[in-house]
């Protein structure tokens, strides 16, 4: 046990400060302070010694120097076990410190709000601050530090039954907390300066962002029930600096917690939804789509989503990226679904809403690809490892399209393409999707050979009643051979789309011809495991 004899507080966040103080001052303790923080607890009638009078400099350049000095972190480092260290501190007149509590200038905050400037990031960089937690923390046999409001409680009543003392094991979990805490500091700090708006440029030795060595920083904003199954224990984590987008912006209105598995699906359905501009409403099961259209009005496009598999989508995650208005509530009208999500709700749907589904989560989110960064990286784990990648984000080119059959796509089936290709794109390969120019009709997805995919497209589609006559086909990959083809030309598709490039393209684009369908060609993959 350590008995604590002097202590320095310097805090942006003032929360509990004060009662920390008058804490460890009823102690005995000594209290060193700085700026606000000394002005703060003088005001409040604890007394508080400036750091610049121990120092015999004031604080200067705004405020960036203040503890940066040999008889603040002298105090801090020196081993108390080393005779030689305690006569340094003896003949240059340093005094120990044994507590250093610290609150970092709030940066995460600053960059999190609306148009901040880069000089106003840089200047919510904290110097000082780290050099003494880190110093502290790197001295926990003798040191104490304090990263945290949420740790004055436990620290100031283990001071108050130990007679000013902490336990070695206390001093240990407080060095932890704080090389975690400055740790995630840097890398909020990192993540910034790599953003498009901080640096124009990128080092050639990280090609397309990705870094040589990764540091991940990231809040945890929810603890859940568990995991994929109940016995897996899980959370989820908002990486610093997705604040304003995708899941990072959620704003539940109604209903329970969200859990491991509803945040998947959650994520499936908006990435999907940010496909469209149009007024579209997207169906999600499992992270797969079972239902997708579009419709002049955000109730039309539910309508025909719904339609596109009225049974898989009990349970399923719904959303929208229009006011969701009474249209759209009374399609679901009787319908159990985990999720419901739009960017904006009329009163009157929400308040039907949580009278008549009550056990369904409901969040307001945008609905808008213009807000994500231009930069996107998703990350994985593998077992021992960290996959990284950049977000697929690439749009269809109609430009880059190459028609391959001897018959051209008709403007209606060139739109219809384009709609089942943006679809096919998130679902699971090996990925075959039906559709119309504005519904999803059929989707065969996670097969283990493309030829299943066909066949599980057209027999959802069948088995649901909806007709396969007149569709369009959309592959996520090329066609290794011609059988997927054959499947969905039997059924009445008339023209498909794929990335092309197989070995047997000559014999799908003849098979293609045989049946008379239009063939175009993206050069594009997209896979999704």
């Amino acid at each position: 046990m350590t008995r604590i004899r002097r202590a320095l507080l310097s805090v942006h966040d003032k929360t509990g400060v004060v009662d920390l103080a008058r804490g460890l001052a009823a102690l005995g303790i000594e209290i060193l302070s700085t700026g606000g923080t000394a002005r703060l607890l003088r005001e409040a009638g604890v007394a508080a010694r400036d750091v610049s009078d121990v120092t015999g400099f004031p604080e200067m350049l705004d405020g960036r120097v203040k503890t940066l000095h040999p008889k603040i972190h002298g105090g801090i480092l020196a081993r108390r076990d080393l005779p030689e260290h305690m006569a340094a501190l003896e003949r240059h007149g340093i005094a120990p410190i044994d507590l250093v509590v610290i609150g970092l200038y709030p940066f995460e905050r600053t960059i999190a709000g609306p148009n901040v400037s880069v000089d106003d990031a840089v200047e919510q960089i904290d110097v000082g601050g780290p050099a003494l937690i880190r110093a502290a923390a790197k001295n926990a046999a003798s040191v104490a530090v304090v990263t945290d409001p949420g740790q004055y409680g436990a620290v100031l009543a283990e001071l108050r039954s130990g007679d000013g003392a902490l336990s070695a094991e206390t001093r240990r979990r407080l060095a932890w907390e704080a090389f975690r805490r400055t740790a995630q500091y840097d890398a909020a700090i990192a993540a910034y300066l790599r953003s498009p708006g901080a640096t124009p440029t990128r080092p050639a030795a990280e090609p397309d962002a990705l870094p040589l060595r990764l540091v991940l920083e990231a809040e945890r904003v929810q603890a859940l029930r568990y995991g994929e199954n109940p016995h897996q224990s899980a959370a989820f984590y908002r990486p610093s600096g997705s604040e304003r987008f995708g899941l990072g912006a959620l704003k539940q209105l109604h209903g329970p917690e969200l859990s491991f598995n509803n945040l998947l699906d959650f994520s499936a359905a908006l990435e999907l939804l940010l496909e469209f501009e149009e007024p579209a409403a997207v169906v999600i099961k499992h992270t797969n789509p079972c239902g997708a259209a579009l419709g002049a009005t955000a109730g039309e496009a539910m309508r025909k989503a719904k339609a596109s598999d009225p049974v898989s989508i009990y349970g399923g995650i719904v959303g929208v990226n229009r006011t969701l208005d009474m249209e759209v509530v009374k399609e679901l009208s009787g319908i159990f679904v985990e999720i419901l999500f739009a960017p904006t709700y009329d009163p009157a749907a929400l308040e039907e809403i949580r009278r008549t589904k009550q056990k369904a989560r409901v969040f307001e989110l945008l609905c808008d690809r213009s807000a994500l960064p231009p930069r996107l990286i998703e990350y994985r784990t593998v077992l021992g490892g960290l996959l990284a990648q950049s977000a697929d984000l690439e749009d269809l080119d109609a430009r880059a399209l190459t028609v391959v059959s001897r018959r051209a796509p008709t403007e209606a089936e060139q739109a219809a393409l384009r709609f089942a290709w943006r679809v096919a794109k998130h679902a699971k390969s090996n990925a075959i999707v039906l559709a119309t120019r504005d519904q999803v009709i059929g989707v065969g997805a996670g097969q283990m050979n493309r030829v299943d995919a066909a066949r599980v497209a057209v027999m959802r589609a069948r088995e649901l009643g909806l007709e396969t006559a007149g569709t369009v086909c959309a592959s996520d990959a090329f066609f290794p051979f011609r059988d997927g083809l054959d499947v969905v030309a039997r059924a009445g598709a008339t023209a498909v789309i794929h990335p092309g490039g197989s070995l047997r393209d000559a014999e799908v684009i003849a098979a293609a011809d045989l049946h008379g369908m239009a063939m175009v060609t993206t050069g594009i993959r997209h896979f999704r495991h």
